[in-house]
C-alpha cells in the first residue's frame, strides 16, 4: 500500500508546538501530528484506537497493532504527521523497531513505517521564557488555554506558582542540551530540517502553516483564515520572572 506524505515535528516542550499540530489539522490536508510516542501517553492512545485491551501494553504484538492504528488515526488528507521531543527519540526507536521486526537507524525505521519525511525542527530562541513557561505550567497544572481562554489541557483550578531560579536554571540546561541532541540527530542522519520557531510561528501563524503547506506540496491558500486554537500562556508574571532571572544568572540569561 503507498504510504501517505508524512511530516515529523521536531521540538522540545513550549515551542508552540500545540498551537503548529492543531493548524495543521484544521487545514484537513496535513494529518494530526501528536505525540504518539511519548511513552507517559501510550496507554492513553492505546484505548481510544481500540489497541487496549484487545492486546496488552506486553504483548509482543502490541507496538505493530499501535503503528497501525497510528497510521489510521495520524492521516488525514493523505498526509501523515507526528510530533516527537527530543526526550521520546528512544522510545519510538524501540517501539518503531518492535512493530518492524527492526534495529536499524531511526531515520530508516521512520521511512520504512511512514514513507519518505519531512523533518520541522521547531525550537525556542528565548530558552528563558521557554523554560519559565514550563515552570509555570508544571506548578499550575495548566498547559494549554483554547483562543477563548477555556481550558485546552490541564486542570481547571489552577495551582499557586512560585518563582524557582533554581528550577528555571535547570530547565534551561535541559532544553540547550535537548537543542544539541536535535542538532546533533540531523548532523548524523545528514537531514536538512525545515526550521521554524517559536517566535516567527506566534507572529505569523497564517504564514507559517502557508510554507509548511507548501512544504508538503499542499494548497497554501489553506492556511488563509485559520482561527487560532490556543490563547499564549505568557503573562505579566512571565515577563517579571524573566526578567528577574536575567539578572540573577546573567550567564544562562
Amino acid at each position: 500500500m503507498k504510504k501517505p506524505v508524512s511530516y515529523i515535528i521536531c521540538g522540545t516542550p513550549r515551542t508552540g508546538s500545540t498551537l503548529l499540530c492543531e493548524l495543521l489539522a484544521a487545514t484537513n490536508v496535513c494529518g494530526c501530528a501528536n505525540s504518539y510516542f511519548r511513552e507517559q501517553d501510550v496507554t492513553w492512545w492505546a484505548k481510544r484506537w481500540g489497541v487496549l485491551p484487545g492486546a496488552r501494553l506486553d504483548d509482543p504484538r502490541f507496538d505493530a497493532l499501535y503503528l497501525a492504528a497510528m497510521m489510521r488515526a495520524a492521516t488525514r488528507g493523505k498526509v501523515f504527521g507526528l510530533r516527537v521531543m527530543h526526550a521520546s527519540l528512544d522510545d519510538a526507536a524501540r517501539r518503531l523497531g518492535n512493530a518492524l521486526g527492526s534495529r536499524e537507524r531511526l531515520v530508516v525505521q521512520f521511512e520504512r513505517a511512514f514513507g519518505p519525511v519531512s523533518y520541522i525542527h521547531l525550537r525556542r530562541k528565548d530558552k528563558v521564557a521557554q523554560a519559565i513557561s514550563r515552570l509555570k505550567a508544571e506548578q499550575s497544572g495548566l498547559w494549554h488555554l483554547n483562543a477563548d481562554g477555556s481550558v485546552m489541557e490541564g486542570e481547571e483550578r489552577r495551582a499557586p506558582v512560585q518563582y524557582d531560579a533554581a528550577q528555571i536554571s535547570t530547565f534551561v540546561e535541559e532544553l540547550e542540551k535537548d537543542e544539541a541532541g536535535w542538532d546533533a540527530f540531523f548532523s548524523e542522519q545528514q537531514i536538512e530540517p525545515y526550521r521554524i520557531t517559536y517566535e516567527d510561528l506566534t507572529a505569523r501563524p497564517h504564514d507559517t502553516i502557508a510554507e509548511v503547506l507548501r512544504l508538503l506540496g499542499r494548497d497554501p491558500s489553506l492556511a488563509h483564515d485559520l482561527p487560532l486554537p490556543t490563547a499564549k500562556m505568557a503573562d505579566a508574571t512571565s515577563r517579571e520572572w524573566a526578567e528577574r532571572f536575567r539578572q540573577e544568572r546573567p550567564a544562562l540569561a
